[in-house]
């Protein structure tokens, strides 16, 4: 296998990644940043690999798929379309409607279980 290419990255793309592995709060995007970082140092898929515990495959895949230009390849999918299906009022209306004893809004069982409290959570969400 031929030695890793070194420093093919601009000092443009150099301190912006240094700068989203110092701000990015996702443990995966900081990983990802620094497997550019690493490989633009000139070490190899092996060294980076063990240094950070993570598989050889994925490793490859960052190396390859990584995007230095464009940072938000570096993200979940998810996490980049800030993907939440829970709105915070339904997290309170979730919150509220937990503390509350089933048999008191008029339900015959004693205790919620996730399948009875999606259900309730529905219906309320119809009104």
């Amino acid at each position: 296998m031929p030695p890793p290419a070194n420093n093919f990255l601009t000092p443009e793309q150099v301190t912006r990644l240094q700068q989203t592995l110092k701000e990015s709060e996702l443990a995966h995007v900081r990983e990802r940043v620094l497997i550019i970082l690493l490989q633009n140092e000139g070490r190899t898929q092996q060294e980076i690999s063990k240094f950070l515990g993570c598989s050889p495959r994925t490793i490859a895949y960052w190396c390859m798929n990584g995007d230095p230009d464009k940072l938000e390849t570096l993200h979940n999918k998810r996490d980049y379309e800030h993907y939440r299906k829970a709105t915070p009022e339904y997290i309170e209306l979730l919150l509220k409607t937990v503390v509350q004893e089933p048999s008191s809004l008029g339900y015959a069982f004693g205790r919620w279980t996730a399948e009875k409290l999606a259900t309730y959570l529905t219906e309320l969400a119809r009104y």
